[in-house]
């Protein structure tokens, strides 16, 4: 009865080990997944889905008032598209699209972001 006992212990010993086992390759394989699925490859054979290019809208920055501006372009609210608009009513139209970056809170890193969208004429 004592040998019983003994071999019941240790199958449980090895299911609990083994079972413990499977939880962790389990964790790594749900914590590493989402790495290995962004940069795979599509497989051969199968069609990779293309993307449409959006176009952006563009607008003219002398004569779009300040609620366009702030729509279509990134990281102009309405308060920097106000000054814009300030600006562009004291110095006269914008001639060189490098001139907004003389509008305080607009640099190089926003003008650059929006360069696509911004026209002058």
């Amino acid at each position: 009865m004592s040998a019983h006992k003994n071999q019941d212990g240790f199958l449980r010993t090895q299911r609990n080990r083994a079972s413990s086992v499977r939880s962790c390759l389990l964790v790594v394989s749900l914590l590493c997944a989402p790495m290995a699925w962004a940069a795979s490859e599509p497989t051969p054979g199968t069609t990779a889905v293309a993307t449409e290019a959006v176009a952006m809208p563009t607008i003219n920055l002398n004569t779009a008032d300040a609620q366009t501006i702030a729509d279509n372009l990134t990281g102009i609210g309405l308060t920097k598209a106000q000054a814009i608009v300030a600006y562009r009513d004291k110095h006269g139209a914008f001639v060189a699209l490098e001139e907004l970056t003389a509008v305080k809170g607009i640099g190089e890193k926003t003008l650059a972001k929006n360069a696509e969208r911004i026209r002058l004429q």
